[in-house]
């Protein structure tokens, strides 16, 4: 199978998990426990129904959006994920330079293998940076103020992850830290040549934005990851979410809410916008499906902040759905690491080029001329019965 022939996101899936060892393509394709909630973020959007209407003049579908105070081609951006450069050896950067292709934001991971100011030379479209509240709190006005210096437009911040999830793929495969491949493991890497090549002739990895800060603990990948994981707090409270909106002081959204109670302190806060997540079902299984959130936070917020939905988009028809829902906005990220595990910028182009090219005809056939006409009646439950969703 080439680029070429993938038509849509899961052939894009089966092209990565051809190219990819094992290990890598779990990394990507996992989730935590049993998969419940991983599997459930995207059939979920099975229950809700688009109505078509008919005898509308589509000849121009505008795509355009305003999110977290940046203009958009179209409503799909790049969420933040970490360590891409496990996927192929351009990394980061074929991501950020597809999404400015595209017309879209891309987001860096502070778990990401190229630096914040590398991302800010390297394309000129919107960014944003996903944070966590560290320990040393040093450490995190700095990725604030490092931000502000490169011209990142808007900040994130992961909420869902005071532990990491149970993710059992990772143990099976040997995709832990540090890294235990067996013999099995070993001989697979060998069969993929392509990428073990790239690894021999590229073989910088580092977590690029945290590199400097650990000379005193010892050199390598391995101790850049303790490091990071030794920041994580489990006690980090509403204080430090709002103490950290006021030091970024621009567009803040809150990465990883989806019940309604939590929407009601994102806002009182003072965040800009919501990320309605579930951490790509890596975190808590039997987590909510991301969509089922929408109606929810909305009638619990009303207009007061902006909300993107993130986390099992595979659809141009998932992207319509979540906004006549009442999102403003959706995200994706194993789409385009697959599109990146099977081409580098190229597979990165061919997922965001799909996704955008299927939102567009959903528009059409919905007789939606404008992201401001995609309405509430648009999208029909299927359970009970059919009916409207809100």
């Amino acid at each position: 199978m080439k680029l070429s022939q993938c038509h849509n996101i899961a052939d894009l899936r089966t092209l990565a998990r051809k190219k990819l060892p094992a290990p890598m393509f779990h990394y990507i394709d996992g989730g935590a426990d049993d998969e419940m909630s991983l599997r459930g973020a995207t059939t979920a959007f099975d229950n809700y129904e688009l109505m078509p209407r008919v005898l509308v003049d589509v000849d121009k579908i505008d795509m355009r959006t305003k999110i977290l105070g940046q203009e958009l081609a179209w409503p799909v951006f790049c969420s933040p994920t970490g360590m891409s450069r496990l996927f192929h050896h351009d990394k980061e950067l074929a991501v950020v330079k597809a999404a400015e292709k595209f017309g879209t934001m891309y987001s860096l991971s502070t778990l990401g293998t190229t630096s914040i100011e590398d991302i800010a030379k390297t394309s000129g479209t919107p960014k944003m940076f996903q944070i966590y509240v560290h320990k040393d709190r040093g450490l995190t006005a700095e990725f604030v103020h490092r931000c502000k210096a490169a011209g990142f437009s808007a900040m994130c911040l992961t909420v869902d992850a005071p532990m990491a999830g149970n993710r059992e793929r990772d143990f099976r495969t040997g995709m832990i830290m540090p890294p235990r491949f067996g013999l099995k493991g070993i001989l697979n890497f060998l069969y993929h040549f392509e990428w073990t090549l790239n690894i021999v002739r590229n073989p910088d990895f580092r977590l690029a934005n945290v590199v400097h800060r650990i000379d005193a603990l010892a050199k390598g990948t391995m101790p850049l990851i303790e490091y990071m994981n030794s920041q994580l707090s489990r006690s980090v409270t509403w204080d430090d979410a709002a103490w950290l909106v006021k030091e970024w002081g621009g567009p803040f959204a809150i990465k990883g809410l989806q019940a309604p109670e939590d929407a009601r302190m994102a806002r009182d806060i003072g965040a800009s916008a919501i990320m309605i997540s579930n951490h790509g079902g890596r975190q808590l299984d039997s987590a909510p499906a991301p969509v089922d959130c929408i109606a929810p936070i909305r009638d619990a917020i009303g207009n007061d902040l902006e909300l993107i939905v993130d986390g099992g988009i595979r659809r141009g028809t998932h992207v319509v759905k979540a906004l006549a829902l009442g999102a403003n906005a959706c995200s994706i990220g194993r789409p385009y690491l697959y599109g990146l595990g099977a081409g580098g910028q190229l597979g990165v182009e061919r997922a965001l080029g799909l996704l955008r090219r299927e939102v567009e005809r959903a528009m059409a056939l919905t007789g939606a001329r404008s992201i401001a006409e995609i309405k509430p009646d648009m999208v029909w439950s299927r359970a009970p019965r059919l009916a409207p969703a809100r």
